[in-house]
C-alpha cells in the first residue's frame, strides 16, 4: 500500500515539475517577446564588453582601423620634408654596405651647403666604417644633425648610439608594432626617473619648430606650442591592455604613396638636386632598398599585393610630418571616448538590434533592415574617424548582431553539437551517432561498423612553433582532406584538439577498413601549404570494431579506439593499430612504469655504466660514455629503451638527467685524480631534447663543473641529430651558451635523422658519432661503407673529429682507422662496465703508460 502511494506521489511530482517548467519557459518566452528586449540588450552588451575586455576583438578593431585609414583622402607630400633614399641602385653603385664614413660625410656636406633646418640620419653608425671616420664625426657634430639609437625591449638588445655625440643629437628610432605586425602608433617620448628619451622624429620636429619660434615642453607630456599630445591609454579606441608605456600617439597617416619629396643617395652625391628642395627643410636619410629589410607593415599594407611594407625612413618622415602638421597646421589629434560613453554606444546598438528583430517578422525585410542598420553604423564611425575620432565599431556591430541573433534559437542547438573551427560534429554528437550505430547492429545481425580514432602527429610542435593560427588552418585543411577522401560513406567528427573520429558503417570485412586507413595515411602524408610554406605531418590511427555479441557503450568504443591510437603512436607514429583486449593492460603497465620510475629516481635505484671510447691510433682509452641502467627491485633489469621514452613523455627526464650529470661528473673527478693522464680523461653524457630546452641547464652544468673541479674540455654532451633538427635556431642558441662553459659537444647517431647538411656547419659541435647501423653493415654493403667514408670526410672538412659506434670486429676497426676515423666505441673494445670494472681497465692502461719497461 505504501509503495502504491509512493508511486502516485512521484508521478504527481513529475507532472507538477513538468508543468512548472512549462510555466517558466512560457514566462521567459513572453518576457523575451515583450519587455525583455531591454534586459536582453543589457546582457548581450555585458557579454560583448567582457569579450572586448579580454582583447578578443582587438584584431577586428585594428582591421577596421586599417580600412578606415585607407578610405581617408590622400593629403599628398609634405613640402617641409625631403627624404634622401638609399635604394638598390645606390647600393650597387657604392658596391658596399654599410656605406663608408667618407660617403656619408660627403652626403652631409653637400646637404649642409643648401642650409637645411635639420638633417636626420636614420642609419646605425655605432661602429666606424673607414675611411673618412674623422670627416663624418665632424659633420655629425653640426647642431642640426640628429642620429639614431635603438632602445630595444626585454626580448631584444638595443643598438647603442654613435659614440662621442651629445644626447641632443640622438633620438631613438624604435617603432611600436602591434601584435599583428602593423605600425599604427608612435612612441615619441619616454622617461625613467631622471633619464629622458626623445624619439628620432621628435628631435627633428623640435629642431624645425625652434626655427619657427615655437616653444616645446616634453615632461611629463609632450606639448608643442599650444598643442598638448595626450598619451595613449592601454585601452584607447580598439586597443585592449596594450603596453602604453611612455608618451604614445596614434599615427595619422598622411599619404600611402609619397609622404615627401624623395631624392636618391647617388643624386645627392652628384649634386642632382635643387637647393630649394633642401633649404629650411627637414631632411631624412635612410634606406628604402628591400634587401636591407628595414621595412614595416602599415595600415596600407593589406591593400598592396606588391611591396606591402613601408621603409622605416618613410615612417619617420610620416611621424615628423604629423607632429609638424598638428602643431603648425592644427591638424586634429586622435581622440577617444571615455569608457562609459563607449559602453552606452555599444548598448544602444544592441538595443537597436533587438528591437529590429522583435518588430520585423518578414525574413527578407528583416535582412534588409539589418544590412541598412550596419551600413549606417559604419558610416557614422567613418565620419567620426575623418575627424580623428576612433570609436568602437566591432563591439557595437557585435552587440547589434548577437542581440538580434539570439532570437534565432535553432542555431544554438546546432552550435552545441558542432565544432566551430571545422564545422564537424563534436564529441557529444558523435557519441549519439555511435549510439544509433550500436542500435542498428542489434536490429541486424549482419550490420557491422568500425570506429577510427585519428590524431595528428607532432601537432603540438606545429602549434607552438608556427602559431595557433597556422595550427587552426592545418586542422581545417586536414578536415577537407578527410571529407574529400571519405565522401559520404563515413561520419567524421572532431573529438579533441587535434583528434578526429570516423564512423564507418555497413562494412563487409576488416580488410576494407584497413584499406581506408591506408588511404587516409596517404592523403595526410602530402604536404600542407601555408603562405607558400610546406608543413609535413602524419596521422596515427586506432581502430575498434563493433561486437554484436557484447553490450557495447559508445564511450567504451571510443576509449578502445583511443587506446589503439596511442598504441600506434608508441610503435612509431604514422601508422594504424587495431584494438586488442590486451592493450588496456599495456596502458596500465606503462602507467605503473611511470610510477615505479618516479620512485626509482627518488630512491636512487638507478646506476651508471661506462663504455670506453678508444683512440684507433693508439688503442688507448680516452674517455667513457655514461649509460643509465635500472635494476627494478621486483621485475629485475629494465631496458633503457623501455623507461627512457616514459621519462621523456612525463618530464621525469629532467631530474633523471640531472642525476646522470652529477653522478658521471663525480666519477670523472675521481678517475682524473686517480689517473692523471695527458690529455685528461673525458666523459660523454647524452642530453635529451627536454633537457636541452630546460632554462637552467647551463647554470646547472656550470655548478657541477665548479663543485667537481672539472675542466669543461673534459665533459662532452651528446645530442641526437633528430633533437638538434627539431628546432634548429633554438638548438644553435642553446649549444652556443653551452660552449661558453668550454664544453665539448657531439651529435649522436649521425645519419639516422633528417638533418639538412646546410645546417651542419652552423652547429658549434666538436664531434660527429657515426651510428652503429652504418658501422655494422659497412663490410657487407658498399653503400654503408660510402656513407661512413663520407661522414668522416665531412667531419674533417668542418674541423670535427669522429667517433664510430658499434665497433665489434678487428676488420671494422682497421677499416675505420684507414678511413681516418679518430675514435671507436663498441664491444670489440669493451661492453659497458660498472665503475669498478672500468677502474681496473684504466689502472692497467695507466701502469702500461707509466712503466718505462712496457
Amino acid at each position: 500500500m505504501i509503495a502504491k502511494y509512493s508511486r502516485k506521489f512521484l508521478s504527481l511530482v513529475s507532472v507538477v515539475t513538468k508543468n512548472c517548467q512549462r510555466q517558466v519557459n512560457r514566462s521567459i518566452f513572453k518576457l523575451s517577446l515583450g519587455q525583455s528586449v531591454l534586459v536582453t540588450s543589457i546582457l548581450i552588451t555585458g557579454l560583448v564588453l567582457g569579450v572586448r575586455q579580454l582583447g578578443w576583438l582587438e584584431f577586428l578593431e585594428l582591421v577596421c582601423f586599417d580600412n578606415m585609414v585607407r578610405l581617408v583622402g590622400d593629403a599628398g607630400p609634405d613640402p617641409r620634408l625631403l627624404v634622401v633614399t638609399i635604394t638598390e641602385a645606390d647600393l650597387q653603385a657604392q658596391k658596399q654596405w654599410p656605406l663608408s664614413d667618407r660617403t656619408l660625410a660627403e652626403v652631409l656636406t653637400k646637404l649642409q651647403q643648401s642650409q637645411p633646418t635639420a638633417i636626420g640620419l636614420d642609419l646605425y653608425r655605432n661602429l666606424p666604417q673607414p675611411p673618412g671616420h674623422e670627416s663624418l664625426m665632424q659633420q655629425l657634430q653640426a647642431p642640426n644633425v640628429i642620429t639614431i639609437t635603438n632602445l630595444g625591449d626585454t626580448n631584444a638588445e638595443g643598438v647603442s648610439p654613435i659614440p662621442g655625440l651629445s644626447p641632443e643629437h640622438i633620438g631613438f628610432n624604435d617603432f611600436v608594432i602591434d601584435p599583428d605586425g602593423v605600425v599604427r602608433r608612435n612612441l615619441i617620448y619616454a622617461y625613467q626617473g631622471q633619464e629622458q628619451y626623445y624619439s628620432f622624429s621628435l628631435r627633428l620636429t623640435l629642431k624645425y619648430l625652434d626655427q619657427q619660434g615655437v616653444t616645446a615642453k616634453v615632461h611629463p607630456n609632450v606639448q608643442l606650442g599650444n598643442i598638448i599630445f595626450p598619451p595613449l591609454n592601454s585601452n584607447s579606441g580598439g586597443y585592449h591592455n596594450i603596453d602604453s608605456a611612455g608618451n604614445q600617439i596614434m599615427i595619422s597617416y598622411r599619404s600611402p604613396k609619397q609622404i615627401a619629396r624623395q631624392v636618391s643617395l647617388t643624386q645627392v652625391l652628384r649634386g642632382e638636386f635643387q637647393p630649394e628642395w633642401v633649404k629650411d627643410k627637414v631632411v631624412l636619410i635612410g634606406t628604402t632598398a628591400s634587401s636591407l629589410k628595414d621595412l614595416f607593415f602599415t595600415p596600407y599594407s593589406a591593400s598592396k599585393s606588391a611591396n606591402p611594407a613601408m621603409p622605416g625612413v618613410l615612417i619617420h618622415a610620416q611621424l615628423v610630418s604629423q607632429l609638424l602638421s598638428t602643431t603648425l597646421d592644427r591638424q586634429p589629434i586622435f581622440w577617444f571616448w571615455p569608457e562609459w560613453a563607449e559602453y552606452l554606444w555599444v548598448w544602444t546598438w544592441a538595443l537597436i538590434g533587438g528591437v529590429i528583430v522583435w518588430r520585423i517578422r518578414q525574413p527578407l525585410i528583416l535582412g534588409v533592415m539589418e544590412v541598412i542598420s550596419l551600413g549606417v553604423l559604419c558610416i557614422i564611425c567613418f565620419s567620426i574617424f575623418t575627424q580623428a575620432g576612433w570609436i568602437p565599431i566591432i563591439p557595437a556591430m557585435l552587440g547589434f548582431v548577437v542581440t538580434g541573433g539570439s532570437v534565432l534559437a535553432y542555431k544554438l542547438r546546432y552550435n552545441s553539437l558542432h565544432d566551430a573551427l571545422t564545422n564537424l560534429p563534436n564529441r557529444d554528437l558523435f557519441l549519439k551517432q555511435l549510439e544509433w550505430a550500436i542500435a542498428d547492429t542489434k536490429l541486424s545481425q549482419n550490420a557491422r561498423f568500425a570506429l577510427l580514432f585519428l590524431d595528428i602527429d607532432r601537432f603540438k610542435v606545429i602549434n607552438e612553433s608556427l602559431g595557433h593560427q597556422v595550427g587552426d588552418q592545418l586542422l581545417i585543411k586536414a578536415t577537407q582532406r578527410l571529407k574529400a577522401g571519405l565522401g559520404r560513406r563515413a561520419k567524421i567528427a572532431r573529438v579533441g584538439g587535434d583528434e578526429f573520429a570516423i564512423l564507418l558503417e555497413n562494412i563487409t570485412d576488416s580488410q576494407e577498413v584497413n584499406c581506408i586507413a591506408d588511404q587516409i595515411h596517404k592523403a595526410m602524408s602530402l604536404p600542407f601549404y601555408n603562405n607558400g610554406q610546406e608543413i609535413f605531418t602524419s596521422i596515427s590511427i586506432g581502430i575498434a570494431f563493433s561486437q554484436t555479441e557484447l553490450e557495447s557503450e559508445p564511450v567504451t568504443l571510443l576509449r578502445d579506439a583511443h587506446t589503439a591510437m596511442y598504441r600506434a603512436k608508441d610503435q612509431g607514429k604514422g601508422r594504424y593499430e587495431v584494438f586488442a583486449t590486451g592493450m588496456h593492460t599495456q596502458i596500465f603497465k606503462r602507467f605503473q612504469l611511470e610510477i615505479d620510475l618516479r620512485r626509482a629516481i627518488e630512491k636512487e635505484e638507478l646506476y651508471l655504466q661506462y663504455q670506453p671510447i678508444v683512440s684507433l691510433e693508439t688503442d688507448k682509452i680516452i674517455g667513457f660514455e655514461a649509460l643509465v641502467r635500472w635494476q627494478h627491485p621486483v621485475h629485475g633489469f629494465v631496458s633503457p629503451a623501455e623507461f627512457i621514452p616514459v621519462a621523456e613523455e612525463t618530464g621525469l627526464i629532467i631530474p633523471l638527467g640531472k642525476w646522470i650529470l652529477l653522478s658521471a661528473c663525480d666519477q670523472l673527478s675521481i678517475w682524473q685524480a686517480q689517473f692523471p693522464l695527458d690529455p685528461p680523461l673525458m666523459m660523454s653524457i647524452n642530453i635529451s631534447g627536454h633537457q636541452l630546452s630546460h632554462p637552467d641547464l647551463v647554470e646547472y652544468i656550470e655548478k657541477i663543473l665548479h663543485q667537481k673541479s672539472i675542466d669543461g674540455e673534459n665533459l662532452k654532451l651528446e645530442i641526437t641529430e633528430t633533437v638538434a633538427m627539431n628546432d634548429v635556431e633554438a638548438a644553435i642558441s642553446i649549444l652556443l651558451k653551452l660552449r661558453t662553459l668550454n664544453l665539448r659537444l657531439s651529435i649522436d647517431d649521425f645519419g639516422t635523422g633528417y638533418s639538412s647538411l646546410s645546417y651542419l656547419h652552423r652547429f658549434p659541435v666538436n664531434t660527429l658519432k657515426i651510428d652503429r647501423a652504418f658501422v655494422s653493415r659497412m663490410e657487407d654493403t658498399n653503400e654503408d661503407a660510402a656513407i661512413v667514408e663520407t661522414v668522416i670526410m665531412l667531419s674533417h672538412a668542418l674541423g670535427m673529429d669522429v667517433v664510430a659506434e658499434g665497433v665489434e670486429t678487428a676488420e671494422q676497426k682497421a677499416k675505420l682507422k684507414k678511413l681516418g676515423c679518430e675514435y671507436g666505441q663498441g664491444y670489440f673494445f669493451s661492453k659497458p662496465l660498472d665503475s669498478e670494472s672500468a677502474t681496473v681497465l684504466l689502472k692497467q692502461q695507466f701502469e702500461n703508460i707509466t712503466d718505462p719497461n712496457s
